[in-house]
């Protein structure tokens, strides 16, 4: 489901996700594998952030209410890392795609926590565009393993073991989890973004 843009922040951040994209595309290709590692690290990284930012002014302010948004946040940036940890088991990351996770991770943290603080209605909307973007290349992954570009290889243990997935559970499986995953986070965060209309 894709959320149309209706102002100026929405477009911003429209425009700043299909960047990334082209970049991940240029990049990566049809190397979904590897692509998901990469984009992973920076993915747990937004819901991690808006989960500090969340549980600080709760403390500033010394008011509750933010308890549920705060644990949901937090509850999105673990699962993005247990999406990392699945696709290091899948595609095995050389040396320069380690190298370039932590480039990618340093720049994206300091990016995305001003981005925060300042707009945290556009912070929302990015992410909300990111997880729209993941759902499309999940669901493009899978093309390649149903058309056999991508061999089906057992589902790693990690992925069994979060997803409860059946011990012949195998990639195609798997991916179908994250992307789940991922629509729920967009679902999740473009209504972080609509609150903050409806607060005005």
């Amino acid at each position: 489901m894709h959320y149309a843009p209706l102002n100026l922040s929405d477009k911003i951040a429209l425009f700043f996700t299909k960047g990334m994209r082209f970049f991940a595309d240029t990049f990566f290709k049809k190397r979904y594998g590897h692509r998901a590692v990469v984009l992973e690290t920076v993915a747990g990284v937004p819901g991690m952030v808006a989960g500090m930012w969340n549980h600080l002014i709760s403390l500033r302010i010394m008011q509750l209410g933010y308890g549920p948004k705060i644990r949901t946040l937090l509850a999105e940036a673990e699962n993005e890392r247990m999406h990392l940890m699945t696709f290091i088991a899948v595609a095995q990351p050389n040396a320069f795609e380690r190298m370039l996770v932590l480039i990618a991770q340093a720049i994206f943290w300091n990016f995305f926590f001003l981005i925060y603080v300042f707009f945290p209605r556009t912070a929302h909307r990015i992410v909300g565009y990111f997880e729209e973007e993941a759902v499309y290349s999940y669901t493009e992954y899978l093309k390649e393993i149903d058309e056999g570009r991508t061999p089906n290889i057992p589902a790693p243990k990690i992925a069994m073991d979060y997803w409860n997935l059946s011990p012949n559970a195998t990639l195609r499986d798997v991916v179908i989890a994250v992307r789940a995953d991922e629509a729920k986070h967009r679902d999740v965060n473009h209504e972080y973004a609509c609150e903050y209309d409806r607060s005005i």
